[in-house]
């Protein structure tokens, strides 16, 4: 079929470049993702129709479900301290079964009637229950029975919210995996325990915490309807002040969900609406800016005028960094008692907390464990037990692989994928240049738009007449790669046929400095993206503009790349549906492999998709593409060489 391209006029390179900025790009979308959910302009019938999906949303990103039937956690009791006016009891609580929970209970005494109750979360302090003790110690001098706990870091048994940060953990992201869940999920099962007590009035519970406790106190207020009052300290920004100031290069992992459905605080904040909610946060704080912090509360506030319970939410604005203040802390000991006894009583009018260690409880009094935790703790390792990742289903005849594939395509593009625009941009292709040399036929190099704000490159050499169509073979250039390699590589897999080298974004001159990877990768994640799911969207953007090229033929397009490129070709085809081959060299066979500490390796990570499918089922799963190995076939493939020959499709090709 002979071709004719009108539409390619050669244009300058200088008319085809963009931004091709990262931390623009990402600032840019954490911008939307902070102004596309406007709470204020929501009434509350409105709301009421939407908030369910919003609140599932959340909590799926947690990782686990409300719904789920649930007992009392088992309680062990190990010690009591009495003190003037109240006592403490010791004990842990299997809040799932080898996650054991140390606590301290304070109970004031000469308690006739249930009283109001306080959890308090901890922030990132070493000794935890012992560090924030005053909190305790002042609630239950107020009154109230309070429950305070160690989180997983720096408690009495050390486990992890520092994965990604860095330990190098980035497949957390892939297993849908943030410490966040554990602690909210310790958290409601403490409350859990508080409805066993009779001295805990369970219509009036109160959550307050500083820092990873604070953004601890929003989640575990979003997401359950026990807590009636919330006050989360130096715990809340919007998206756009995080990624765009680079502030989350200091946060914990804990600080923010994995965020597949692409929601920000506002959300979080309007899930516990109209309930009572008082926010307080430092005006120097590193974590969190507070124009974003006051931006965020005035939308809120008005979303609570709707409800005619502006009176119901505050905020409480102190000087400093990221810490208390004693205003906060008053203001805060005025709200519960406001809030859940009914008394109106000024900050002013109130005792702040003890601040004079000596006269503090040492933390070997308040020490819950003796010598060791309890045989099988999982503390230390719960971030390879907390999520359930998926085991590979059984396939047995064609209709189990077509519900599988359809089953995982669906997951994919609604949990792991659905950061890709929703309507894509034009491909706006251009043609930049074009030479007689290089190849036969010479070499023509096109420009297109990816998304909005990336314009790449797709070069091809023509080693057939451009004026017939003939299979293409699009070579992904690899990151950090030495001049050649791509061209080797093609005159192995690719030879006497017309080749494309394609640079998707973190590759190339659209890539960015090494050090860079370690930020990227966490803040795509906040933003619902990954480095691997921005390539796998160019790469597919590319199989589309290669089909109106000149001298391809559409239905013969292939796809080729090595080591960790691999990935991005295969999730490409999976998605597009009509590569005729896919070309791999070196493959990886998992998503659940660990990085350096810089993050400099290539980003295999996908959020959640381990909860769904791996990479050794896609050579199954793009069936009837067809799936070329260049050397070994590594042996975690055999999974899909098994499902292939029990369903009668075409296995895998081994050139020579």
């Amino acid at each position: 079929m002979l071709i004719i391209s009108l539409c390619y006029r050669p244009v300058s390179g200088q008319q085809t470049r963009q931004a091709n900025n990262i931390l623009y790009y990402l600032q840019g979308e954490a911008a939307a993702i902070t102004n596309n959910f406007s709470p204020e302009h929501i009434s509350p019938d409105e709301w009421k129709q939407l908030r369910p999906e919003y609140y599932h949303q959340f909590i799926e990103m947690m990782g686990f479900s409300m719904d789920k039937i649930r007992t009392p956690p088992t309680v062990t009791l190990t010690g009591t301290v009495q003190e003037d006016g109240y006592k403490i009891e010791k004990f842990y609580y299997a809040s799932s079964p080898g996650l054991y929970v140390p606590a301290n209970l304070y109970i004031p005494d000469g308690i006739q009637i249930p009283r109001p109750a306080v959890l308090y979360l901890c922030g990132h302090a070493h000794g935890q229950k012992a560090h924030y003790q005053a909190h305790a110690r002042r609630l239950a001098e107020l009154g109230f029975v309070v429950l305070i706990f160690d989180t997983l870091q720096f408690g009495e048994v050390r486990g992890h919210h520092w994965g990604p940060y860095n330990q190098g953990w980035f497949h957390w992201y892939s297993r849908g995996y943030n410490p966040a869940a554990v602690e909210l999920w310790n958290a409601i099962r403490g409350l859990d325990y508080l409805s066993t007590r009779n001295e805990v009035d369970m219509d009036n519970i109160g959550v307050t915490g500083i820092s990873g406790g604070g953004s601890q106190s929003w989640y575990m207020a979003a997401a359950d309807p026990r807590i009636k009052a919330a006050a989360p300290v130096c715990g809340a920004g919007t998206l756009d002040s995080q990624v765009g100031e680079r502030r989350i290069d200091g946060h914990c992992d804990c600080m923010m969900p994995n965020n597949g459905f692409q929601i920000g605080f506002q959300e979080i904040g309007a899930l516990i609406a109209p309930r009572p909610l008082l926010i307080a946060q430092s005006d120097q704080d590193e974590l969190y800016g507070m124009a974003s912090t006051r931006d965020f509360y005035k939308k809120l506030s008005r979303f609570y005028q709707n409800y005619d319970s502006e009176q119901n939410i505050s905020l409480v604005a102190t000087p400093g960094g990221h810490s208390y203040h004693e205003t906060s802390r008053k203001a805060i000991f005025s709200f519960f008692l406001q809030h859940l006894m009914g008394k109106n009583i000024p900050p002013q009018q109130l005792a702040d907390i003890e601040t004079n260690p000596s006269k503090l409880l040492a933390e070997e009094r308040l020490k819950v464990y003796g010598e060791a935790a309890p045989d099988g703790d999982l503390t230390p390792v719960i971030q390879d037990h907390f999520i359930e990742m998926a085991s590979p289903p059984v396939i047995t005849n064609e209709e189990d692989l077509k519900k599988f594939r359809l089953k995982v395509k669906d997951y994919l593009l609604t949990r792991t994928f659905s950061a890709f625009p929703k309507v894509p941009t034009a491909l706006d292709g251009k043609e930049i240049y074009q030479t007689a040399d290089l190849a036969p036929f010479g070499n023509r190099t096109f420009s297109f738009t990816s998304e909005k704000g990336w314009r790449l490159k797709l070069n091809v050499f023509y080693r057939k007449p451009p004026e017939e169509n003939h299979p293409l073979v699009i070579i992904l250039r690899s990151p950090g790669e030495e001049r050649w390699d791509s061209e080797s590589f093609a005159q192995k897999v690719a030879k006497g046929q017309n080749v494309a080298y394609l640079e998707v974004r973190g590759t190339g001159e659209v890539g960015w400095a090494p050090e860079l990877n370690w930020h990227v990768r966490r803040a795509a994640a906040w933003t619902g993206r990954t480095i691997a799911s921005m390539q796998v969207y160019d790469a597919i953007r590319a199989l589309t503009f290669a089909k109106t090229l000149p001298g391809v033929d559409p239905g013969k397009i292939s796809i080729a790349a090595r080591d960790g490129m691999a990935a991005v070709a295969l999730y490409a085809a999976f998605l597009d549906e009509q590569c005729e081959q896919v070309i791999l060299q070196n493959p990886p066979g998992t998503h659940d492999q660990p990085s350096p500490e810089n993050g400099r390796d290539f980003p295999l990570e996908l959020l959640n998709v381990l909860r769904i499918t791996d990479l050794y089922q896609l050579p199954a799963l793009i069936s009837p593409t067809r799936v070329v190995f260049d050397g070994d076939v590594p042996e975690a493939f055999n999974w899909s060489r098994d499902i292939l020959e029990k369903t009668g499709r075409p296995s895998f090709s081994i050139p020579g």
